[in-house]
């Protein structure tokens, strides 16, 4: 959170864990502007399937201070749910940091039923 919290665009990272959900590795995926930051699944997955990781959670910032997630937020994470069941890895979380806050994706997803 200390990290992202003040940054000025979007920067999403990649925390990939093996299967005790210890630390691999923390990857920066992608930089964006103010409102908006492009991920696409293959960078996240090529170093995962690399490293033979068992599972991963996304995070991003949203420079607003607003942890809530957008509707772009909600297609990319369900569309990287996909893809990561078809691979066989366990994608547990995708994490918006805000101003000294923050929103799990699945957890809003869940409240929803949309998961």
């Amino acid at each position: 959170m200390q990290e992202l919290r003040n940054e000025k665009r979007e920067v999403a990272k990649l925390v990939i864990l093996n299967n005790k959900n210890v630390i691999i590795k923390i990857k920066d995926i992608s930089f964006g502007g103010q409102n908006f930051v492009m991920i696409e699944p293959k960078e996240i997955f090529s170093d995962v399937i690399k490293m033979q990781a068992q599972r991963i959670i996304l995070i991003h910032n949203h420079p607003s201070g607003d942890s809530n997630p957008s509707k772009e937020d909600i297609i990319l994470t369900e569309r990287i749910y996909e893809a990561s069941k078809l691979l066989g890895i366990s994608f547990l979380d995708h994490i918006i940091i805000g101003n000294n806050n923050y929103e799990s994706i699945f957890a809003i997803m869940r409240r929803k039923g949309l998961f």
